[in-house]
């Protein structure tokens, strides 16, 4: 695992915790977001890989509409076949190579 410059305290973990699970919250309908933006608007911009761990190990972060978040290229969660279906029932596009239409559908919040 990569050795971050920027090392977390426990106390900074459960703050980042707290901020992923509160932005993925504000996704609205038919929109998506990436890790790596949910990262740097928590103030942490390396930690796009944390925040896909903060998603799925979290209790209760199931009931957040986590299938909103893709990566950077559009791609959805590998393993995960249902975020498709979701995402395309919010009236999310997918391009010909299976990725998110980002250009139409990325969320980027001024402020939270």
């Amino acid at each position: 695992m990569k050795d971050y410059p920027d090392k977390m305290s426990a106390a900074d973990a459960r703050t980042f915790r707290d901020d992923v699970l509160n932005i993925v919250s504000q996704i609205p309908c038919g929109k998506v977001t990436t890790y790596g933006h949910i990262a740097a608007l928590a103030g942490w911009p390396s930690h796009s890989r944390m925040v896909g761990r903060t998603l799925r190990y979290t209790p209760g972060a199931d009931l957040l509409p986590c299938h909103r978040v893709v990566n950077i290229a559009g791609r959805t969660a590998p393993g995960w076949g249902r975020q498709r279906d979701l995402l395309e029932a919010e009236g999310v596009t997918f391009k010909a190579n299976g990725r998110v239409d980002m250009s139409r559908h990325l969320w980027e919040p001024d402020i939270l």
